[in-house]
C-alpha cells in the first residue's frame, strides 16, 4: 500500500508503538483521509512528534461514546483503531495545526507505553490483511452500496459528485463513504471492526436502510 511518500507492505514497515489520538466519532479507515483541526497542547505535541519521525498517528475512539466527557490519560479506549500517516500539514498562525491523516491499516491496541510525553502511546498489532489492497476489492456489492447512498442523499436533499464516486475503486469507495456518512460513534466503531471490506459494505447498506425505514426526519445518528 502506497500512502503519501511511503510504502507499507510488511510488518517491518510499521512501528511497534504509535501515538494515539482518542476522539469520539473520529473514524479513520484504510486509504480514507481524515482532516483534523489540532489545538490542544498535548495533541500539538503529538503532531510535532509524528512529523519529526515516521508521521504515524493512530485514531481511536474512547469506549464511552459521549462527546461531553473529557478525554484524559485514564479514559478507557476502544481496543481497535486505525493508524494513519500525516499526508498534509499546515500551521494557521493562531496556534493550531490543520492536518490530514490518510489511513494505512487497522490496529489492535496491545498495551499502553508510558512516557514523559503529554500524549498517550500504545504498542500495536496491525491488521496485516488491510495492506493487501487487491485482495479486498472482490465481493463488494457495489450496486447496492451506491443505491443505498443515493437513497440517503435523496432523503436528505443532498447532492454529490457521482462521477468521482463511480470512478473510485471498491476499497476507496466503501471506506470513504463509511467515513463521510453522519453515523453515530457506535456505528462508526462497528464499521471499523467489520471483518473485511465486503462485510463493511453490507453493514453500511444495512445502517442506511434502517435509518431510512424510520420516521420521516430521523437522522442517522
Amino acid at each position: 500500500m502506497q500512502i503519501g511518500n511511503a510504502r507499507y507492505l510488511t510488518r517491518k514497515d510499521l512501528p511497534d508503538v504509535v501515538p494515539v489520538f482518542p476522539l469520539t466519532g473520529g473514524l479513520l479507515l484504510p486509504q480514507g483521509q481524515l482532516p483534523l483541526n489540532i489545538f490542544e497542547p498535548r495533541y500539538l505535541a503529538m503532531v510535532d512528534h509524528a512529523v519529526a519521525g515516521n508521521r504515524l498517528i493512530a485514531m481511536v475512539q474512547p469506549v464511552h461514546h459521549d462527546e461531553t466527557l473529557d478525554v484524559d490519560a485514564q479514559t478507557p479506549l476502544s481496543n481497535i483503531g486505525c493508524v494513519g500517516r500525516v499526508t498534509s500539514f499546515a500551521e494557521t498562525g493562531d496556534g493550531r495545526y490543520l492536518v490530514a491523516l490518510t489511513g494505512i491499516c487497522r490496529v489492535r491496541l496491545i498495551e499502553e507505553v508510558h512516557t514523559a510525553k503529554p500524549f498517550r502511546s500504545f504498542e500495536i498489532a496491525p491488521f496485516m490483511g488491510d495492506l493487501n489492497v487487491e485482495a479486498q476489492e472482490a465481493g463488494v456489492d457495489r450496486a447496492a452500496l451506491l443505491e443505498a447512498f443515493g437513497a440517503y442523499l435523496e432523503a436528505e436533499g443532498l447532492e454529490t459528485e457521482w462521477e468521482h464516486i463511480e470512478q473510485a475503486g471498491n476499497l476507496t469507495l466503501v471506506n470513504s463513504l463509511s467515513m463521510m456518512a453522519p453515523f453515530g460513534p457506535a456505528e462508526k466503531q462497528a464499521l471499523l471492526e467489520a471483518p473485511d471490506l465486503k462485510a463493511r459494505a453490507e453493514m453500511f447498506v444495512a445502517i442506511i436502510e434502517f435509518a431510512l425505514a424510520g420516521e420521516p426526519g430521523d437522522k442517522l445518528q
